[in-house]
């Protein structure tokens, strides 16, 4: 390894199991040298296997629900008491669809769902970031990043609402991302990572489907989880101090293809 995040200290959202994003970022993290606190909502703490996660970074869980501020300023309180100072990187890595779930079609949504699943998906990260900001507890050239998916541009029909949360998110990235630049030096990035096997992206109809057909367009293939982990990485080191306000793209080129020779040779 490379003693990347030597010394840096950080926050990371949205841990569930070995197949989630973040655990595998908080693994990467723990590698590079630094130390983190690992929080979920209460519910995915239960369901999932954050403890075993905690147990081997040496890290301490913090339970919070995004959508609270008051879980939120305590979680920020509670990582820079038990870090010992401000936070140089933070991962969000949540997001859900009630529509989803219930098999609620685009067009005929129970708005109720709706508004849970952005509020969950999109404004935790604007809720996230205002509670950082007001208490000033990011380091100068912190690094914050959200994950999202390239259905905030294009059209998949079966990733529903989703495409809408992730638009909204990685707005909330750029609009927000410049205030922390201008004050405090903190750069805000999103990731459009491939259709990765995850908890999250399983529970999307069709995403099999999905998996196999950006494969196939892709001219690197997907990206796993394991290498989003990777970039992370890189985004929250000194590597990257001017890169700001972007979504980057991490999908094995699949983003700027049109057609591929793979996906035409079942057309043939």
């Amino acid at each position: 390894m490379y003693n990347l995040l030597k010394g840096k200290k950080g926050i990371i959202f949205g841990a569930l199991n070995e197949h989630s994003i973040a655990w595998k970022t908080a693994e990467r993290a723990k590698e590079e040298g630094a130390e983190f606190v690992l929080t979920n909502a209460p519910a995915s703490i239960r369901m999932g296997q954050l403890d075993v996660l905690a147990k081997k970074t040496e890290s301490q869980i913090i339970p919070a629900d995004a959508t609270s501020i008051e879980d939120l300023e305590n979680l920020v309180e509670k990582s820079m008491e038990i870090l010992g100072g401000k936070i140089d990187f933070v991962l969000h890595s949540i997001g859900m669809s009630v529509n989803v779930r219930k098999g609620k079609p685009y067009t005929d949504p129970n708005y109720d769902f709706t508004t849970r699943g952005w509020d969950v998906s999109a404004v935790s990260f604007h809720k996230t970031m205002n509670v950082l900001f007001k208490k000033k507890a990011m380091n100068n050239w912190g690094s914050i990043v959200a994950l999202t998916y390239m259905a905030a541009q294009r059209v998949f029909p079966d990733y529903n609402d989703m495409a809408d949360n992730k638009a909204y998110l990685e707005s909330v990235a750029r609009s927000f991302g410049y205030y922390f630049g201008r004050d405090f030096k903190v750069r805000v990035n999103t990731i459009s990572q491939s259709p990765t096997p995850t908890t999250a992206g399983n529970g999307v109809k069709g995403f099999d489907g999905f998996i196999n057909f950006s494969e196939k367009m892709s001219p690197l293939g997907n990206a796993s989880a394991l290498e989003c982990a990777d970039y992370t990485i890189s985004m929250f080191s000194d590597l990257t101090r001017k890169v700001t306000l972007q979504n980057l793209f991490h999908d094995g080129g699949f983003s700027n293809m049109g057609v591929s020779d793979a996906v035409m040779e079942n057309f043939e």
